[in-house]
């Protein structure tokens, strides 16, 4: 993959939204692709031999030639309205310049006793406070922190009469079926297309370089690996013939929490997460990722869409540790996505299973 523009790594990100992607439907589940993508890069960077390989293997790049796609992707984000992003690093660590110039749109500071409450704050500003603090507070074994954090907020091109929301059942993941608050409202059929077995529909945003919002509903039974990627499949697409589409919606929040260590141990990226990494190109320190998680949150309302992701790397020192409506009713397990103006580049997947115990739930 080459190219300096974010689109041309728009191809990586999606792959890795693949993988990422749970195999279990009966749950709900949502994360931030695009989020995860440019905060690993970053580290990527900074990495190399093995180590730089096997994140290669996952990202589509690692290496000097990282900071060119952290700030091409960052470009991307920057240019869909209503997203704010950003990165920063914290650290104890000497870090070299060179990393620190190949990322220039990174912020660079110490680590300190009170970074945790600065990491805090600056987090809850770049989401607009929908997530207010680091997904772990920082416990002083780091060496190095780094924070990537995504948000969106959107309003519908036409909001859903609030006065037509009403309970209509939903069958869970689980196989339990209960009412839940269900929006409504007839839309164009060009709003709507099948792909790969799914049916997709997306609701235009209000505003210039709005980001794409499609919902995915897939066949009765089918998970999240099955599904989700029809919202952005290029090819095999069906338009739905109909005079209109009648859509049932639920209104639904997802908040969940993704285990990033153990999603890149699970796809063979062992070299980062050990003593011995190569982190030859970030600083003279022998870092390796300790620690790596991401938290995400979305919500779809009568209004529009609000959503953010926080994902923080810890580094530590290998020495220390009239044509008939088409009904389409998302009364089942589906799907959400959060493109980029362009459609190629997912900001957030979610999958809203619908199970009364889970993380997210109808509001």
């Amino acid at each position: 993959m080459t190219g300096n523009g974010g689109a041309a790594w728009a191809g990586a990100v999606r792959e890795l939204a693949e993988l990422a992607l749970p195999g279990d439907g009966g749950r709900d589940f949502v994360g931030s692709p695009a989020g995860l993508w440019v905060a690993l890069a970053a580290v990527a960077a900074g990495a190399r031999g093995r180590t730089a390989e096997e994140l290669r293997g996952v990202l589509g790049v690692a290496g000097e030639e990282a900071g060119e796609a952290v700030a091409g992707v960052g470009a991307v984000l920057a240019g869909t309205g209503g997203v704010s992003a950003g990165i920063a690093v914290r650290s104890r660590v000497p870090v070299y310049e060179a990393y620190r110039s190949g990322l220039p749109e990174v912020g660079f500071g110490g680590l300190g006793a009170g970074t945790g409450a600065e990491l805090d704050a600056w987090v809850a500003g770049v989401t607009g406070g929908r997530i207010t603090a680091l997904p772990d507070a920082l416990d002083g074994g780091a060496d190095l922190v780094l924070v990537g954090a995504v948000a969106l907020g959107a309003v519908w091109r036409e909001a859903f009469d609030a006065a037509g929301t009403r309970p209509a059942p939903f069958t869970a993941g689980d196989g339990t079926t209960a009412d839940v608050p269900t929006m409504h409202r007839r839309i164009p059929a060009g709003w709507a297309w099948r792909a790969g077995g799914a049916t997709v529909v997306e609701l235009p945003c209000a505003g210039e370089d709005a980001p794409r919002v499609r919902f995915v509903l897939g066949p009765e039974g089918a998970g999240p690996g099955a599904v989700v990627p029809a919202a952005w499949a290029a090819d095999g697409r069906e338009p739905v013939r109909a005079g209109g589409v009648a859509l049932a919606l639920p209104r639904f929040a997802l908040r969940g929490r993704t285990d990033v260590r153990s999603l890149l141990a699970s796809f063979g990226v062992t070299a980062p997460l050990r003593p011995g990494a190569d982190f030859s190109g970030l600083s003279p320190a022998p870092l390796y990722v300790s620690k790596a998680v991401q938290e995400a949150v979305l919500e779809v309302a009568e209004e529009g869409v609000e959503a953010a992701a926080v994902t923080q790397v810890q580094m530590t020192r290998s020495a220390v540790r009239p044509l008939p409506v088409e009904p389409v009713s998302f009364d089942r397990p589906f799907g959400v996505v959060v493109l980029d103006a362009e459609g190629k580049l997912p900001l957030f997947t979610g999958w809203w299973a619908g199970s009364p115990d889970g993380p997210g739930g109808a509001v």
